[in-house]
């Protein structure tokens, strides 16, 4: 979805370097007058659902969003539906080649509707969703060809959000339309730069910034947060057999799970305590269930239970809260409870699920005397 908020290479840099300056003043302004504000920092590899999370400590504990919030998320909406369609478009016609079947071939008609979709999807502007563009979505998303293409969603970077927004794409287009909370916790888009929320819980003030989740993204940011109270580290748990955006021939997990052992080793992470959200467990779940642990390289080792579907998906949670915990313990030599580490799992779509993790994490943070929502 990189096309999605894309700006001139030289106004990005420029707007970054100036967002920079501007939060290096900030944070030590906080620090010389706002003692008691808890900061908090959100790190994980691009599409871990951190953005997600750090929307849902919005709705939950902030002033969530107003009208007009919710309104500018109708365009990104409306992207998130075109390049879906385009992915899907073009995935298709990839499959076809390899697959002699016709399980790939698309209906004549949603040949021409996928095309003039997928261009839309091509550019960087994209205009609002009519009845039109819907009963055309609507079309080439029933069709048999691209429903088996969805279904490799896996190898294909499609947004976990595709479904939910194509299958009810007519509500989209309605011209009243105004995106919910829900919506909103699904719309996709990739954070660049730096966003906070500051929020007030129980007397105490909190700060929690979410950094862009790229490799680029995390390179320019990282120094800035010496002194942090917690890190709250996202791994999607259901991408382990799946690659990344910007490097289609690495596995999703291995950058995960090397990008948790950067960050410990970081001198600004010395003293830090962890919180590891093993994220879309509702995916997971789902996933484990047809789609072997070891088929990534870090899980080689993995062998499966034998049982009914709930022992089978605890042994495979079990087994990555393990690796997660070995990459710590192997990264805190002599810290001895200077850094704690914790591990959840988390569905960041759901307020419930999130509202009772963040109580989890309060409850461990208050025994290390580090206090939290």
């Amino acid at each position: 979805m990189g096309s999605l908020c894309s700006k001139g290479q030289p106004v990005a840099q420029e707007e970054d370097e100036e967002r920079e300056r501007e939060l290096t003043r900030q944070l030590k302004q906080d620090d010389r007058i706002e003692k008691n504000v808890y900061k908090l920092l959100l790190l994980g590899s691009g599409e871990s659902g951190k953005s997600t999370i750090f929307k849902q400590i919005k709705l939950l504990y902030n002033t969530g969003f107003d009208v007009e919030e919710l309104k500018n998320y109708t365009p990104v909406i409306h992207a998130n539906v075109y390049q879906a369609i385009k992915i899907l478009y073009e995935g298709c016609l990839d499959l076809q080649k390899k697959d002699v079947s016709g399980e790939y071939m698309m209906r004549r008609e949603n040949m021409e509707h996928g095309k003039r979709i997928a261009e839309i999807g091509d550019g960087v502007d994209y205009h609002p969703i009519g009845f039109l563009e819907s009963d055309l979505i609507a079309q080439i998303w029933s069709d048999p060809a691209i429903q088996a293409t969805y279904r490799k969603a896996n190898e294909l970077q499609l947004p976990d959000c595709t479904e939910y927004f194509l299958s009810g794409v007519d509500r989209l287009a309605k011209p009243d339309y105004i995106p919910t909370e829900e919506d909103i916790l699904h719309a996709r888009v990739r954070t660049t730069g730096i966003a906070d929320v500051v929020f007030k819980h129980d007397g105490h003030t909190y700060r929690v910034f979410d950094v862009g989740g790229q490799r680029n993204e995390r390179r320019k940011w990282l120094h800035l947060f010496d002194g942090v109270k917690a890190v709250i580290f996202c791994a999607a748990l259901s991408e382990y057999d799946q690659n990344l955006f910007e490097d289609e021939g690495k596995n999703r997990m291995v950058e995960t799970m090397e990008l948790f052992e950067s960050v410990l080793r970081h001198p600004s992470f010395e003293k830090t305590s962890f919180l590891v959200f093993l994220n879309k467990y509702d995916i997971f779940r789902k996933k484990v269930l047809s789609v072997p642990l070891n088929v990534c390289e870090v899980f080689r080792d993995y062998n499966e239970v034998q049982g009914d579907q709930e022992r089978k998906i605890s042994h495979a949670l079990q087994y990555i809260k393990n690796k997660f915990d070995e990459i710590y313990k192997r990264n805190t030599p002599g810290l001895g409870t200077q850094r704690l580490c914790w591990l959840f799992e988390t569905t960041a779509l759901d307020p419930r699920i999130m509202k009772y993790t963040f109580e989890l994490v309060d409850k461990n943070l208050v025994v290390s005397s580090i206090s939290l929502l």
